[in-house]
């Protein structure tokens, strides 16, 4: 299973648990949209955090393959310089 779903349904369920405990707590209604506001900031806030990390995560790989794709292309331009060099000198023989 993808780590990213994972940790969606996690933080998914936590959301739903605290607005479920906080909805039949016995409170004024005012009180309890406080809670529930704050506790929606507070999933936003990580969810956030979490997509960032992750961003982050896919933005190094990305990086990573550009630059092991460039040493590649560098390394097969010397083989096909030095395969053209040895033709050339083939040649003249």
């Amino acid at each position: 299973m993808n780590t990213g779903k994972v940790v969606l349904g996690v933080l998914a369920g936590i959301a739903a648990g605290a607005a479920l405990g906080i909805l039949f707590a016995p409170d004024k209604g005012s009180n309890t949209r406080k809670k529930i506001a704050r506790k929606g900031e507070d999933v936003t806030d990580e969810l956030s955090d979490k997509f960032n990390e992750f961003i982050d995560g896919i933005s190094k790989k990305f990086d990573d393959m550009k630059k092991e794709t460039m040493t590649i292309a560098k390394n097969g331009k010397a083989v096909k310089e030095e395969i053209e060099a040895d033709l050339k000198a083939a040649s003249r023989s």
